[in-house]
């Protein structure tokens, strides 16, 4: 129970990495926002959460959309009273596909950079204002390690995870005072729905992947949620602006 009574807001959680994220911090004793653009599943989630006894709101956000982040915020003040952890996970990678770098549209950079880099900031944006007068708080964005790789035909994919983890740095400075600490997960390829969506990816990638690993095996949902619980509780409590890699061994700071 290290988050136990702790308020956690999680965004994207209604699959993946976020729905693995949400089921962790409520084991551990959080009190677990679903801000999740697709409402039917963030309601399952949710559900979820509360038949094994915790306590969850799901509501339907969009992080692109600074309107919607602030109301995430409200709504979450308004039930649990306070906002200690903020995980910035929701992101757009599904059905992209992979393409050679010359050949993605200026739409496809917009809208990515919407959601990945200017949808983390917007969720900062809305809860440090409810952290600092509680003396504190702990967020997580999510970013990738093919921001370390340099992944080819993910060009505005990549490009917005490194922009992240310049945000996580940044965030880390401008809010230490607060004692509000900013740190980064960068995940390798994991076997969830957006590895499993994407378009044009060579059937055999997974195999080749995982030989790039020291540990040699793929990378599961489950693999990532004690990172991030660490990071949200208060063992870390003197760590701020770092980003852990967690990929078997993929890619090395």
């Amino acid at each position: 129970m290290r988050l136990k009574d702790k308020v956690a807001i999680i965004t994207g959680a209604g699959r993946g990495l976020g729905q693995a994220f949400a089921l962790r911090f409520a084991d551990e004793g959080a009190q677990v926002v679903i801000a999740e653009i697709d409402q039917a599943n963030g309601a399952n989630i949710a559900k979820e959460i509360e038949a094994k006894g915790g306590q969850a709101l799901a509501l339907c956000i969009d992080v692109s959309n600074e309107d919607s982040t602030q109301e995430m915020a409200k709504k979450t003040m308004e039930r649990f009273g306070k906002i200690d952890i903020l995980v910035n996970n929701a992101a757009l990678i599904y059905k992209i596909g992979v393409k050679p770098w010359d050949d993605r549209m200026p739409e496809d950079w917009d809208r990515i950079f919407a959601v990945n880099v200017k949808g983390s900031w917007l969720c900062c944006k809305a809860v440090v204002p409810h952290m600092i007068p509680q003396g504190g708080g702990s967020i997580i964005n999510i970013t990738s390690s093919t921001h370390f790789s340099a992944e080819g035909q993910l060009i505005h994919y990549t490009c917005s995870k490194g922009a992240v983890i310049s945000l996580t740095r940044v965030l880390a400075r401008e809010l230490g005072g607060h004692n509000i600490r900013v740190n980064a997960m960068s995940p390798g390829r994991t076997l969830s729905e957006s590895s499993l969506d994407q378009i044009g990816v060579p059937p055999n990638v997974e195999d080749m992947v995982i030989q790039t690993r020291c540990l040699k095996r793929s990378e599961q949902p489950d693999d990532l949620p004690g990172t991030a619980v660490f990071l949200a509780s208060d063992d870390s409590a003197f760590i701020t602006g770092q980003t852990i890699i967690i990929d078997g061994g993929g890619v090395f700071l």
